[in-house]
């Protein structure tokens, strides 16, 4: 519903721009895009609408995030509640109820150990939270000389200064120096040859977990702080993990004294068929970040588990005052706290954590049908989430996905490519019908496409 201005007139915050030249946009070719611009102006559970009333099949939850689906009215009436009650109140020496009413279920959807949760905005924040808890948390028990943070080759960890540090994405990190000093990666687990079309998690490659002893006996096991891996890489192209590989990467970390950061910003909040990987798989790290589902990206939030052992260290400390200084004016900002509450309660209501393994059989079957497809050569699915690769057009890397992907669109399913693959992560309200629509699209365009 449209909101109203002072004289009583509707305000429709969702009418065509007029001038685009204001707005520095993210992650966006800007030139390109403003020749023809995609203005979405409106969306409704597993569909947006644009400007030009073109209506599109969402194939990505937005970014990864609208894991319930559009315009879920509990959400909404929760925010509008909130506001009514507190619109804000900081939590720096002071808190508010809910905050801590919500930290408390969050909690019960995570595996133990991992029993206290730090509050963010954002997947970015997420992972620099984790990063300085990890460091703060080793010089807190007398080992400050772990200060080394590993990465992982083809990673992507968001776009602040400690996540681009040890993320692996060369086109992210080029632009911006060297980074933060003590960082280094364990090789990636994509690209095997027999890993291709595998179903579900693929067999080979779990002993590339083992690269960490590499690094181990390069640098010294008690310089190293933590490894941060996204247990299936997501914006590098939906890198799924090697059976076995996160277990052994977990052992190798036991064995050396080093924390293991899960990244689950992308697979928490049931992308994978369970509140979390670490749950899925049967692996606990120490650490566990999250963002997007979070909140059903009505409200940016982010959310840092820590185990016990984590916390533990930090409340022992015999200075008195601030155990962590760090924080952020918004962590646990009251409407996003209110928005989370009700997207649990959807989550829960619907069993939707569920849902992707039940989906599961018609995805792999709609995913597979195209192997064999004009350029395909690779197709990586797991409950639900997937990525179609399609060769590179020689001279021209990054096309043919681009053109598939704006085929896609104008059939009606917007789908984003990453290099020339395109990738899915549709919102887990998805029908078994759109599943076969969807792929019929993808079809569709990849044979259209040169």
């Amino acid at each position: 519903m449209a909101s109203m201005t002072s004289t009583g007139a509707p305000i429709d915050h969702n009418l065509r721009p007029q001038d685009l030249d204001a707005f520095f946009m993210p992650f966006t070719p800007q030139r390109q895009y403003k020749q023809d611009p995609r203005i979405i102006v409106s969306a409704r559970g597993m569909y947006y609408t644009d400007s030009k009333g073109h209506e599109t099949l969402d194939a990505s939850a937005g970014l990864w995030c609208v894991n319930a689906g559009h315009y879920r009215t509990h959400i909404n009436q929760a925010i509008a509640a909130q506001l009514e009650q507190l619109d804000f109140a900081h939590n720096f020496n002071s808190g508010h109820p809910l905050v801590f009413d919500y930290a408390q279920r969050l909690v019960k959807h995570v595996p133990d150990p991992l029993n206290h949760v730090f509050f963010t905005n954002s997947g970015s924040e997420s992972v620099d939270t984790a990063l300085k808890i990890a460091l703060a948390y080793h010089r807190a028990r007398g080992q400050g000389t772990r200060q080394r943070l590993i990465g992982r080759e083809f990673a992507y960890h968001g776009m602040g200064f400690g996540g681009l540090s040890v993320a692996g994405l060369v086109k992210n990190r080029q632009a911006f120096g060297l980074l933060l000093p003590g960082t280094d990666h364990i090789r990636g687990t994509h690209g095997l040859a027999a890993n291709r079309f595998s179903a579900g998690l693929p067999p080979e490659g779990a002993e590339l977990a083992d690269d960490l002893e590499r690094l181990v006996n390069l640098h010294g096991a008690d310089s190293i702080a933590a490894v941060i891996v996204e247990p299936i890489g997501g914006a590098g192209g939906v890198h799924l993990p090697p059976q076995n590989y996160l277990q052994r990467l977990r052992d190798i970390c036991d064995a050396h004294g080093i924390l293991l950061i899960f990244d689950e910003v992308i697979t928490g909040f049931g992308r994978i068929g369970a509140c979390t990987a670490a749950e899925r798989f049967g692996v606990t790290p120490d650490i566990m970040t999250t963002a997007k589902g979070i909140t059903n990206a009505t409200v940016p939030m982010g959310a840092v588990f820590v185990s016990e052992a984590i916390y533990d260290g930090f409340m022992a400390s015999d200075q008195p005052g601030v155990e962590l200084n760090h924080g952020y004016t918004y962590s646990g900002h009251p409407l996003a706290c209110a928005a989370g509450m009700a997207t649990l309660d959807i989550y829960e209501q619907e069993n939707l954590f569920d849902r992707p393994k039940a989906l599961y059989p018609h995805w792999e079957k709609s995913a597979m049908q195209l192997k064999g497809a004009k350029n395909v050569i690779d197709v990586r699915c797991f409950a639900l989430i997937g990525a179609i690769e399609m060769s590179p057009r020689p001279g021209a890397p990054l096309a043919r996905g681009a053109e598939a992907a704006k085929r896609c669109y104008e059939r009606g399913a917007w789908v984003r490519a990453i290099g020339d693959s395109l990738v899915l992560s549709p919102p887990l309200i998805i029908s078994e019908e759109e599943i076969t629509r969807l792929f019929n699209i993808i079809q569709e365009a990849i044979e259209a496409t040169e």
